[in-house]
């Protein structure tokens, strides 16, 4: 079944913190949330493709519980007589900080109907943390998300990958962690300089250098293939592209409207370089995947077919295969 999601932005609203990558006027696009939550989910209800048969209202955008009590219930109770009286709507989420998650705010959410939390650990690492200006600790994440689970909601956790004093060995043991805490699933945005923010001023002094678009690519198709063996669902890696395109905030990182796609592309890579160096072809070959994959084989520009002629000195191509699963590849003579 085909899942939509409604979000409902609350950019900086409720966020006492001011983190140093975060700008949520251009990451959200928007500055002041919907002042009638409930016509803003009913209106957008009637624009959802009739494809889409479970949906989602989401307040996204900044820390929801660190609302006030009464604000943040304004919302909820919005959100629940829209899933109510609408039968398409399967469940609510929000994103929130892991220090504004108690007990007392978990019963409020409950009470609501929230069925999601996603979580913004960002790192695992406290030195990372610290000079992210987070003011919160790896502990309060793993604090937070245990009393998520034990209240029974869905967890998700979101992560950034590249934040100022980070290594390869830093993102990739924070992903480990990560996984640890068994998150129904996460989302990886790595770190990208956005305008107006205290990271752009690092930037440009010379003490902050962001993952290249390259690098970031490999980490992340690592992080994908260790979250998919703790059986992880992998909601979206990358920040969305169109208001951080049509406001022209990006200043330097990893930032590709299509990056997943380029993570999943290079997993196809590794794979079939993996498959091939077994058994060198001595004669143009055919790599066959699972039905929907062609791209992701094929990479962009071809560039996945092109490294494989120049490391084998033969062609590939790329057919499908019905009875192919997934990242499954196998191979045979054109």
């Amino acid at each position: 079944m085909k899942h939509a999601s409604i979000p409902l932005f609350i950019p900086h609203l409720a966020c006492k913190n001011d983190c140093i990558f975060c700008n949520q006027k251009r990451i959200a696009g928007t500055v002041v949330p919907p002042s009638d939550p409930y016509g803003f989910f009913t209106s957008a209800l009637k624009n959802i493709h009739k494809d889409f048969t479970k949906t989602d209202l989401a307040f996204f955008g900044g820390s929801f519980t660190g609302l006030e009590e009464k604000d943040m219930i304004f919302y909820l109770d919005a959100a629940a007589r829209v899933k109510k009286e609408n039968p398409s709507v399967t469940g609510i989420r929000l994103s929130t900080r892991p220090d504004y998650i108690s007990e007392k705010i978990l019963n409020t959410l409950a009470m609501y109907g929230v069925s999601t939390i996603e979580l913004g650990a960002q790192s695992m690492n406290d030195d990372v943390l610290k000079r992210s200006n987070r003011n919160h600790s790896s502990a309060d994440t793993e604090k937070a998300a245990l009393m998520i689970k034990n209240h029974g909601f869905e967890l998700v956790l979101q992560f950034m990958p590249g934040l100022p004093g980070d290594t390869d060995e830093t993102i990739l043991i924070t992903a480990e962690k990560i996984a640890r805490l068994k998150p129904d699933a996460v989302r990886i945005y790595p770190c990208v300089v956005i305008k107006d923010t205290a990271l752009e001023d690092e930037y440009f002094a010379g003490n902050f250098t962001p993952l290249s678009t390259k690098h970031a690519v490999e980490l992340c198709a690592n992080m994908v293939l260790l979250f998919e063996r703790h059986n992880i669902n992998i909601i979206r890696i990358g920040l969305h592209s169109s208001d951080l395109m049509k406001n022209q905030s990006v200043v330097a990182g990893p930032f590709h409207p299509a990056f997943g796609e380029l993570v999943f592309q290079r997993i196809f890579y590794l794979n079939a370089l993996k498959l091939i160096s077994l058994d060198p072809p001595k004669e143009n070959t055919v790599l066959y995947v699972a039905p929907g994959n062609t791209s992701k084989m094929t990479g962009r520009k071809k560039e996945n077919l092109i490294l494989l002629q120049k490391t084998f000195k033969v062609s590939f191509s790329v057919k499908e295969c019905p009875s192919l699963k997934k990242y499954d590849i196998k191979r045979g003579p054109r």
